[in-house]
């Protein structure tokens, strides 16, 4: 069984400035694309068919994904094969199922199934879906400050939080990731998993005896392991659920893992630079 060993960062040899200034400058980038693509297509990051409204149709043909794309005249917005079987299915944001179905025929696919989602209904799930995620955000701000009844530890989580859903966001974007059910299960699941490694480092430091840093390297012991294990697994499920075709699933795998890495940079460089400025600086002032 191989051991995972947490090594001892030698924090000393660096100011607060320099520890945040990573995971700063990253969510500063990453604030960028999300304000460059809401510029550009007028949200912040592409909606799937789920948000959106469209038609979902599963054929049965021996051509190649590139064949079926090019045998209709809209632009396909995903061509997901069926795992053992010669079946596909075609997601588009049109929403005319009649039109849908006599291209497929007069391209000579056999129809499996069909179905559509309205506009209206998109939209309605997209505002939930936010109002879910802004929800959520807000309730773990109030419960960590209602905890810790300090300015500056809690507002080092608060942002490790908001830096962790933000990044994940960005990069969706920049690998052409649609936004979708199961990234939002993944963002909900980061702001859960974000208060507790933060608040795991917050209280080692603020309540526990032993010197600063003999706090930190014991809250890492735990809450580097736990996250590395969960990237470890949440890549497992994302090739194994790629290969086999689950729905969902890769969506909220690749998501947890762009969240679970950002949230290792964020919680031992910037929430621990805002910790050591508050325990020996800001405290005293």
């Amino acid at each position: 069984m191989v051991e995972f060993v947490v090594p001892e960062p030698e924090y000393d040899r660096y100011s607060n400035r320099q520890l945040a200034a990573v995971p700063l400058a990253v969510l500063a980038l990453a604030l960028l694309v999300l304000a460059g693509w809401y510029l550009m297509t007028g949200a912040p990051v592409t909606p799937g068919i789920e948000f959106t409204g469209g038609t979902e149709i599963q054929i049965a043909t021996g051509d190649s994904q590139a064949e079926i794309e090019q045998a209709f005249a809209f632009q396909p917005d995903e061509i997901q094969p069926v795992a053992g079987s010669n079946e596909y299915i075609v997601a588009t944001q049109v929403t005319d199922t009649d039109a849908v179905r006599s291209q497929a025929e007069a391209a000579g696919y056999e129809v499996v199934s069909i179905q559509t989602r309205s506009a209206s209904f998109g939209a309605d799930s997209q505002r939930l879906a936010l109002m879910g995620v802004g929800v959520a955000f807000v309730g773990m701000s109030i419960f960590t400050f209602a905890l810790f009844r300090s300015f500056v530890p809690s507002l080092a989580v608060v942002l490790s939080a908001f830096s962790d859903i933000v990044i994940p966001l960005a990069l969706m974007n920049v690998l052409g990731i649609p936004l979708s059910l199961g990234s939002v299960a993944a963002l909900l699941m980061l702001i859960g998993y974000s208060v507790d490694s933060d608040i795991l480092l917050n209280n080692h430091i603020l309540r526990r005896r032993g010197s600063f840093y003999e706090s930190t390297y014991r809250a890492m012991e735990t809450g580097v392991t736990m996250t590395v294990t969960s990237i470890s697994a949440m890549t497992v499920m994302y090739i194994v659920s790629s290969l086999f075709q689950i729905p969902l699933l890769p969506d909220l795998a690749i998501v947890l893992v762009f969240g679970l890495v950002a949230d290792l940079m964020n919680t031992y460089m910037m929430n621990l630079s805002l910790l050591r400025w508050y325990r020996f600086e800001g405290v005293n002032r």
